[in-house]
């Protein structure tokens, strides 16, 4: 646990006293934010007994957490991809989770939009708490577009104390998501777009204003050093999966790290008849809930959801001796073997790694572990590239996973052959569709092909099928 402690506007311990001491205790109004992001759908939890049934029972017993008491619960989005019980709904079992929870706002992340426009705005309108981004447009008309369900801000009473929350989304969305599902989105600048954000919030007259972005603390900290003359008392991170609580001039920033595998906290003092912030103070915190009972509204809620799933997704696969590993070079490899396995006909696969997301378990392997590991809606497209634009496409993307060739030295081998690649020669070249629409900067796939095919097979599919008929899992531990 990190404690960060700080004294706001009044420059000793003793004046404090003095202002505790002479006015009402009544005017003095505490609030305490817990916070939270890149949950990525991991209602599960990422150990056993650390869920967020689990979590939500550790916030009462450590912080005494009421949702209609003097809280918020607020996240920094990406709520959704990640494991199968909420990418294969399109998150809205996590929406029902963390309504459940008692959140109050969330920043709208990348992955929010994973699943289209359409389902986001059914996920907005589900959702018992307002998805804010304040940098967020309609490339059309430039504005936010709140027809999806996307709020600039929002304003909360609690407490007696009237809070405003402005949201931020990365400007990394149109490549970290895919790119063709917010093609009539811009994302612009965090500062002009908080100073606007702040500037209408000031007409509702809040006692607090606070930022929550999905955006790194290596953005974060900036921002909040740019626009310290606007008077922000609370930054929250999320997109870098940190956890941290600092302070950067006047105000506090925090992260909540990632999976609800932790979380941090920042407490607020605030004096009414003053209208000022007397004190505030940050911290972090692990979950280390396994040995409590789990609330049992959220376990019933997850519960539902893992039976309607286990005749859908519980099938086994394929049984592994050992875990294996997403972040090595055997599974990646394997995933993009096997589209060439399915296709014959093509010479070269690739994937991005960032589409990998999570291991495969030791012991049985159930199509939910394959969905964990691939949860995007993504299909194989299938390309005809030059040699030369084959290359560029690998050397320009992000984190490239390549069957079919190899490279020695510095030329690439075709596998097919065993020859070089030739500049000048076609090949048959499969992608998936996020990489096809621009994401991690492979860009020039489409530019090279635009009319690639797209087979309507999952990027998933192959490697399920090749899993079904292979009974030597050896080749996939590093």
């Amino acid at each position: 646990m990190s404690v960060l402690p700080s004294l706001r506007r009044f420059g000793s311990l003793l004046l404090l006293f003095a202002l505790l001491g002479c006015q009402p205790q009544s005017d003095i109004r505490s609030l305490t934010v817990i916070y939270t992001n890149d949950e990525h759908g991991y209602m599960e939890g990422m150990r056993e007994g650390e869920n967020a049934a689990t979590l939500l029972q550790l916030w009462r017993e450590n912080l005494d957490y009421q949702p209609d008491g003097a809280f918020l619960l607020l996240s920094g989005g990406d709520n959704w991809t990640g494991p199968a019980i909420s990418s294969w709904t399109g998150g809205e079992s996590m929406t029902q989770v963390m309504t459940a929870m008692g959140y109050d706002a969330s920043a709208v992340g990348n992955h929010e939009f994973d699943f289209g426009l359409d389902t986001f705005q059914l996920r907005s309108a589900e959702a018992g708490y307002d998805y804010l981004s304040a940098n967020t447009r309609w490339k059309v008309s430039n504005q936010v577009p709140v027809d999806l369900g996307i709020l600039p801000f929002n304003l909360i009473q609690v407490n007696q104390l009237r809070v405003g929350i402005i949201g931020l989304t990365t400007t990394s969305t149109p490549y970290t998501t895919n790119p063709a599902y917010v093609q009539e989105l811009s994302f612009t600048q965090y500062e002009p777009a908080v100073r606007e954000a702040y500037a209408l919030l000031l007409q509702q007259d809040p006692d607090l204003v606070f930022v929550i972005g999905h955006v790194c603390l290596r953005e974060i900290e900036p921002l909040a050093a740019a626009v310290a003359d606007l008077d922000i008392a609370l930054f929250g991170a999320g997109h870098c999966n940190e956890l941290a609580a600092k302070q950067v001039g006047e105000s506090l920033v925090v992260g909540g790290g990632y999976h609800f595998s932790s979380y941090a906290t920042a407490s607020f003092q605030y004096d009414l008849q003053q209208a000022s912030l007397v004190d505030s103070n940050a911290e972090t915190h692990q979950h280390q809930g396994a040995a409590l009972p789990p609330d049992t509204g959220i376990a019933a809620i997850i519960d539902r959801w893992q039976s309607q799933f286990e005749d859908i997704l519980g099938e086994v696969i394929a049984v592994s001796e050992q875990p294996i590993s997403h972040q090595g070079t055997a599974l990646p490899s394997a995933v993009v073997q096997s589209w060439l396995w399915a296709n014959p006909e093509a010479h070269v696969a690739i994937t991005n790694l960032g589409g990998l997301r999570a291991p495969l378990p030791a012991g049985e392997i159930r199509l939910s572990h394959l969905v964990n590991l691939m949860p995007f809606d993504n299909s194989i497209i299938a390309l005809q590239l030059s040699g030369a634009d084959l290359q560029s496409a690998i050397e320009q993307g992000g984190r490239p996973v390549v069957a079919g060739m190899q490279r020695d030295g510095n030329q690439w081998i075709m596998q097919h052959t065993g020859e070089p690649l030739e500049a000048t020669a076609t090949y048959r070249v499969l992608v998936n569709s996020f990489m096809y629409s621009g994401g991690d900067n492979f860009g020039l796939l489409a530019q090279a092909d635009p009319e690639g095919y797209d087979t309507g097979v999952s990027y998933r599919q192959p490697f399920v099928d090749w899993m079904r008929n292979e009974t030597d899992l050896t080749s996939l531990y590093e």
